[in-house]
């Protein structure tokens, strides 16, 4: 396994990949590897891919009053990790190797950035989509690799890909749970043992609106608020702030709300559970 620490030399290992026509699929992530990213990996593996991670702890799609400081960076776990998989290269640069110089350009997503978390999280997307941007402009990858737990951001590369025609295929993977159904989530850690058993409320929210809509429930009002009250009987707010940022049924591929689920809907929350703001989402198709 190669490991570089610069464009440079990230751009230099691949010319030779390239050169034998090889496929490169490229994995993103900001490390603390679970088992939800090792499922990416392994998906570009079976693809055949020649495959890269990317390690790279992104300061600028952290709010001011977010876990920036404290967001875990076990890199020799990460490595071995890669190792283990056999990624073939980890590109794990610094906060300086990327952005050497304050940027003046930067992409902008609109209207799909704006509501879900981009409505709690401003300017949360924007930083998204220019790290993996500029990824895409390093690595070349033929195929990118996301989790559908983050569908927000999935929505956004994919859009981002198309519209800038970026020559890169959207990968986008199952959600990756933990046996109570927790999605797995680096920010889990952050959970004491109470906590953990509180987290389980999110799961249950979206498959009580889950089997709502298979039968025959439409109103997404009804839906919602059914999924407040699981959720807020499991007590999940800190005493100083709330703790729902937000529940919604919206359309998968515009993120728009939807008031009546008379197609495929994507239901997203996000959930504060003690220090972690947790989210989670699933995909309904409606009773036919």
């Amino acid at each position: 396994m190669i490991e570089t620490h610069t464009i440079a030399e990230t751009r230099a290992a691949l010319r030779p990949v390239r050169r034998e026509g090889k496929r490169v699929g490229l994995v993103p992530t900001m490390g603390a590897l679970h088992e939800g990213h090792l499922s990416l990996i392994r998906a570009a593996r079976q693809a055949g891919d020649y495959t890269v991670v990317s390690i790279f702890v992104n300061p600028t799609q952290f709010g001011p009053l977010e876990d920036l400081a404290e967001y875990p960076r076990p890199i020799e776990q990460d490595r071995e990790h890669c190792r283990r998989l056999g990624v073939e290269l980890v590109f794990h640069p610094g906060v300086q190797e990327m952005y050497p110089r304050e940027g003046v350009v930067l992409v902008h997503p609109t209207k799909i950035s704006e509501g879900l978390c981009g409505a709690f999280r401003p300017g949360h997307f924007d930083g998204v989509a220019t790290v993996v941007a500029k990824l895409f402009n390093i690595v070349k990858p033929d195929a990118a690799y996301f989790g559908q737990k983050d569908a927000q951001q999935a929505v956004v590369i994919r859009r981002m890909a198309e519209d800038l025609d970026f020559p890169v295929e959207i990968v986008v993977c199952p959600t990756v749970r933990e046996p109570d159904g927790l999605a797995m989530s680096s920010r889990n850690k952050y959970l004491s043992p109470e906590q953990r058993r509180q987290a389980t409320c999110l799961r249950r929210a979206l498959k009580k609106a889950e089997e709502m809509i298979h039968a025959g429930r439409i109103e997404s009002e009804v839906i919602i608020g059914a999924m407040r009250e699981l959720i807020l009987a499991a007590e999940p707010a800190e005493l100083d702030r709330p703790g729902i940022d937000y529940l919604e049924v919206v359309d998968p591929d515009s993120l728009a709300p939807v008031h009546e689920v008379t197609a495929p809907v994507l239901i997203a929350l996000a959930v504060h559970i003690g220090p972690a703001r947790l989210i989670d989402n699933i995909v309904v198709q409606p009773v036919t």
